[in-house]
């Protein structure tokens, strides 16, 4: 079973998920991130996937890559081959030009030969059915099936990967938490809702709701001691951090 989603949940020690691999230490959703967050101890890896203009899955989160590569341009209006070109670390630091914004089935290979390093896989934006079929194939092919929960923020989305692959778990993810969160979770028939840090904070008893409608709660994106105490403290079951070593590191200083 997926170290996503721990048969027992341990309240002391949530799951460490590294935000778009270790992003403090490295380029965001590149290679080198997702090789820092397995060398950290993380037991999983968030990242975000968008499709090219010739329908491939590419890992990058903005809906342009102008912010983290040297190109410009929206990802839905280049095809693969010329994402495939942009140098996505030495805006970074230099020591990481050359980093590439990779495909999914590239994270996906990297992720079938280390066990016990699971993913959290979010589509950005409104996905149909047809449309995330190949991200689904893809995991399906790489024998990850037991490892991956899929998310998305829309709802429609959601659907639609339960519509194509009803065999992988999914999430639901949100900024505020919407008054019919859980409803909607149970509705989308999903096994984790992600909303973010602040919202958990301010609803402390949503976690407890959660589990009592057989929900997980994994908010993002916490990097400091202080909400990392308030998160533990409201029992949450994993935490996404860009600082996912340290994170560990504090986790076992505090639970021993």
């Amino acid at each position: 079973m997926t170290t996503l989603l721990p048969g027992t949940p341990d309240p002391d020690r949530p799951v460490v998920v590294a935000h778009r691999g270790y992003s403090a230490v490295a380029p965001q959703n590149t290679m080198a991130a997702f090789d820092a967050a397995w060398r950290s101890g993380a037991a999983a890896l968030e990242l975000d996937v968008r499709r090219t203009a010739d329908g491939v899955p590419v890992v990058v989160h903005d809906p342009v890559v102008d912010r983290v590569t040297d190109g410009s341009g929206a990802v839905a209006d280049l095809d693969a081959a010329a994402i495939a070109r942009l140098d996505a670390g030495g805006s970074f630091s230099t020591a990481f030009a050359g980093q590439r914004l990779p495909r999914l089935t590239d994270v996906l290979r990297y992720l079938a030969a280390r066990p016990g390093f699971d993913l959290l896989c979010e589509l950005k934006g409104r996905w149909t059915a047809e449309d995330v079929a190949p991200t689904t194939a893809a995991i399906d092919a790489a024998g990850l099936a037991g490892r991956v929960v899929v998310q998305g923020f829309d709802r429609a989305t959601v659907a639609a990967l339960r519509a194509a692959a009803p065999h992988l778990p999914r999430g639901l993810l949100c900024d505020a938490v919407p008054d019919d969160l859980l409803d909607a979770g149970r509705d989308l028939d999903v096994v984790t809702v992600n909303p973010s840090v602040a919202a958990v904070i301010a609803a402390p008893h949503l976690v407890e709701r959660a589990h009592d409608a057989g929900l997980r709660v994994m908010p993002w994106t916490a990097n400091t001691p202080e909400r990392w105490t308030r998160l533990v403290d409201a029992g949450v079951d994993g935490i996404i951090t860009d600082r996912p070593g340290t994170l560990a590191g504090w986790l076992a200083g505090r639970c021993g």
